[in-house]
C-alpha cells in the first residue's frame, strides 16, 4: 500500500511552523501555540518501542505509565500497526453513524460476548462515556419511577472526568473550583454505607456511579461490601447502579471487567483509554434494561465508534481478552505488588502500597511530584495520583524482568 501526502497549504495568516527535530528540546516547557493546560516533561518524548520511550535525546524509559493506562500493548506493537494497516486499506476512516459499518457492529458483539451487557454505546473519550451514562440512567430511572427521578451520586475520591457533568461528579477541588456553577443534581457522597442508605432516595436519585478501583483518588479499591450494599439497594430503589472502569477495566486488575473480581454486576459501565491502543475511543455497556429506555435521536455522536477507530479497538480488545495475558497481570502484578511491600518495609519514605494486577498505589512522605521528576531523570516514568501517592500503570504486556529493574530504579530515587 502507497500512501501519497500532499504537501501541506500554507496559511495566509501566520507562517508555517518549524519541522520537529531534536532542536524542539530547546522548546520544551514552553506552551507555544498550545493552551496553557498541561504541565508537561522538559524533553519531548519521540518514539517507542515494547515498554520503553525514547526522548529526543536518545534517553530511554521505562514506562509504568502507559499514557495514563491507553498503551495496554505498549509501542510499535506489531499487531496494532498491522490493524491500523488493514483499516487504512478499507478506504473507510469515517462514515457517521447514519450508516451501519462491520467494525463497530463486530466490536459491540464482542463486548457483549464477554461481559454482562446487552447493548453498546461508542464515544470518543472517558468523560464523553460518563456523560452518556449519566443521561441514559437518567432516561431510564424516569421510565421505571418518578418524573424526578434525576440525580446522581458519586463517592468521596472520585475522578469520572472534566466535561460539566463529569467534573460535578469528580472529587478534586481543583478541578471544580474555577469552572462553578457545575451541572446540577449531582452529589458526592462518603464510601460510607450508614450515609449513603440515607442519600438514595428512591423517588429523587436515577443512578450511583462507582469506580471499582479509584485512579486518580489515591489507586484505592472500594469495599466489595461496600459495592454489596449498593448493588442491593440500588436494584431495590430502582437506581442505576455505572461502574466507572475507564482506568481500572479491559485487563488491568489481571480480569477483563474489574466488576469480575467484585462479585457485583452493575447496570452500566464505562470503558476508554486502552480500548482502542492509543486512539480516541470510549464506551458504554449497558443492560437491556436501560438500553430499552433510549429512543433513537436521544443522544448521539459524530465520531463515536467509526469503522477506521472500531477496527483497530476489534483487535486490541481481542488481545486483551486473551487468558493468556490476564494470566500474565496477574502473576506479574502480584511479583509487583510483594516487590512494593519489601520496598515500603525497607524505607521509612513508604507509608502505604494498595492495589491489584498492573494499578498500583504507593503513598509516599515526600511529594509525589518531586518523586516522579527524580525517577524521570532515572529512566522511569511514573504518575501521580495526589499530592503524596505515585501511580504505577505499566503496559500490560510488561515482563517481571522489566518491572524488577523500574522498581529497582524507583527505590533508588526513593
Amino acid at each position: 500500500m502507497t500512501i501519497t501526502l500532499r504537501a501541506p497549504i500554507q496559511s495566509a495568516l501566520s507562517p508555517l511552523p518549524a519541522p520537529a527535530s531534536p532542536a524542539m528540546s530547546a522548546m520544551a516547557g514552553a506552551p507555544g501555540p498550545l493552551a496553557n493546560t498541561y504541565k508537561r516533561a522538559s524533553v519531548p518524548i519521540v518514539r517507542g518501542e515494547g515498554v520503553t520511550l525514547i526522548d529526543a535525546d536518545g534517553k530511554r524509559y521505562l514506562d509504568l505509565a502507559s499514557g495514563i493506562a491507553v498503551n495496554a500493548l505498549g509501542y510499535n506493537d506489531a499487531g496494532v500497526n498491522a490493524a491500523i494497516t488493514t483499516a487504512l486499506e478499507s478506504g473507510l476512516i469515517h462514515t457517521s453513524n447514519l450508516f451501519r459499518t462491520e467494525p463497530g457492529e463486530r466490536l459491540a458483539a464482542a463486548l457483549v460476548q464477554h461481559s454482562f451487557a446487552d447493548r453498546v454505546f461508542f464515544c470518543n473519550s472517558g468523560a464523553e462515556a460518563n456523560e452518556g451514562a449519566f443521561k441514559f440512567a437518567r432516561k431510564w430511572a424516569r421510565t421505571v419511577g418518578s418524573p424526578a427521578k434525576h440525580e446522581i451520586v458519586s463517592l468521596r475520591g472520585a475522578f469520572h472526568g472534566r466535561l460539566f457533568a463529569s467534573v460535578a461528579a469528580t472529587d478534586r477541588p481543583a478541578y471544580r473550583l474555577p469552572f462553578r456553577p457545575l451541572a446540577g443534581g449531582i452529589t458526592i457522597a462518603e464510601r460510607d454505607e450508614r450515609e449513603l442508605d440515607a442519600m438514595l432516595d428512591a423517588e429523587t436519585v436515577a443512578a450511583v456511579i462507582v469506580e471499582p478501583i479509584q485512579g486518580e483518588g489515591g489507586v484505592r479499591i472500594v469495599d466489595p461490601a461496600l459495592l454489596a450494599f449498593l448493588r442491593r439497594v440500588t436494584r431495590e430503589r430502582r437506581i442505576a447502579l455505572i461502574f466507572d472502569e475507564i482506568q481500572c477495566g479491559l485487563g488491568r486488575t489481571g480480569q477483563l471487567f474489574a466488576y469480575e473480581g467484585t462479585g457485583v454486576i452493575p447496570d452500566i459501565v464505562t470503558l476508554a483509554k486502552p480500548i482502542a491502543g492509543g486512539l480516541p475511543m470510549g464506551a458504554i455497556l449497558l443492560s437491556e434494561s436501560v438500553a430499552s429506555a433510549l429512543e433513537p435521536g436521544e443522544h448521539g455522536t459524530t465520531f463515536g465508534g467509526g469503522p477506521f477507530v472500531a477496527s483497530v479497538a476489534l483487535h486490541v480488545f481481542e488481545r486483551l481478552s486473551s487468558p493468556t495475558i490476564l494470566a500474565h497481570v496477574r502473576e506479574v502484578g502480584a511479583f509487583m505488588g510483594r516487590t512494593l511491600h519489601e520496598m515500603m518495609a525497607r524505607s521509612a519514605k513508604v507509608r502505604a502500597v494498595r492495589g491489584a494486577g498492573f494499578m498500583w498505589g504507593v503513598d509516599v512522605v515526600e511529594p509525589a511530584a518531586a518523586i516522579a521528576a527524580r525517577a524521570r531523570d532515572a529512566g522511569v516514568l511514573i504518575l501521580s495520583a495526589g499530592d503524596h501517592t505515585l501511580r504505577l500503570l505499566p503496559p500490560l504486556v510488561m515482563s517481571q524482568d522489566d518491572v524488577a529493574t523500574a522498581l529497582t530504579r524507583l527505590e533508588g530515587v526513593l
